[in-house]
């Protein structure tokens, strides 16, 4: 199972600029989206209906703001839209997609923008926090993908000297890594295939992406640990006609999902 996570400065725009042939080439099952910047019946029928894929959205109750998507090959067994969290429900920041023994989720934790504070931000860490340690007592196994708005060691960030007092890579922010990949029992999919330095996915602006400056890796797998042996590729596929962050690709050796 090939399975790549995108956030995008806008689905309607991105698929205009050629997304889903791109994601033809590299031969995806699952595309967990991030900010799609549109709710659902604003879409374009060659947004909502890409050939090859089931289409799945949900969205932000404001206007041009949030919400995620989940575009499958094979038909999933369910679909849930939020993490029973009213608050952040509304904000269009979660979508899962049930297969047979394995679920993935596309996730969009907030920015500081004109609806979230930094507290806000630390708040829906918690939440979700508390999400993922429900998940842990359910029979099955779990992928959640995304944009996680924070970076969680030095490596993943290229200037982190400076970067230390900056939200995104706050103490609190790290430590909330540290509990999601120590105790609450989820590992970085991406650094179970790939130790690589320089390995980032956001940048500040194009000319930063384009020469590979002041990157940060804030797009992440995370998995629960049955999964972690699976992973047998990991890798950054940048492409700037869909925004500022590169997408998180992650193979998994997955046969009967």
């Amino acid at each position: 199972m090939r399975i790549i996570s995108l956030h995008v400065d806008g689905l309607e725009q991105a698929v205009a600029n050629g997304l889903y042939q791109w994601l033809d080439t590299l031969k995806i099952d699952v595309v967990a989206i991030q900010n799609l910047q549109a709710k659902e019946y604003q879409l374009s029928d060659k947004v909502l209906y890409p050939d090859g894929f089931n289409a799945y959205f949900f969205d932000a109750e404001a206007d041009n703001y949030s919400g995620v998507a989940i575009l499958t090959r094979e038909t999933p067994k369910a679909i849930m839209t939020g993490f029973a969290s009213a608050e952040w429900d509304r904000q269009g920041r979660f979508i899962q997609a049930d297969f047979d023994n394995v679920s993935v989720a596309s996730v969009l934790f907030p920015n500081i923008d004109e609806h979230n504070t930094l507290d806000d931000k630390l708040a829906f860490q918690f939440a979700f926090m508390e999400h993922l340690q429900k998940t842990r007592r359910k029979r099955r196994e779990f992928i959640f993908c995304g944009n996680f708005e924070a970076a969680h060691k030095t490596i993943d960030v290229q200037n982190w000297q400076s970067a230390q007092n900056e939200p995104g890579f706050l103490p609190q922010e790290r430590a909330w890594y540290d509990q999601i990949l120590g105790p609450v029992g989820y590992y970085d999919a991406f650094r179970e295939a790939n130790f690589g330095e320089n390995q980032f996915t956001w940048w500040p602006d194009k000319e930063s992406a384009r020469r590979d400056q002041n990157g940060w890796r804030k797009d992440m797998q995370i998995c629960t640990p049955e999964l972690r042996q699976y992973v047998v590729e990991a890798k950054i596929e940048k492409n700037l006609d869909f925004g500022l962050h590169a997408g998180v690709l992650v193979e998994y050796e997955l046969e009967d999902d």
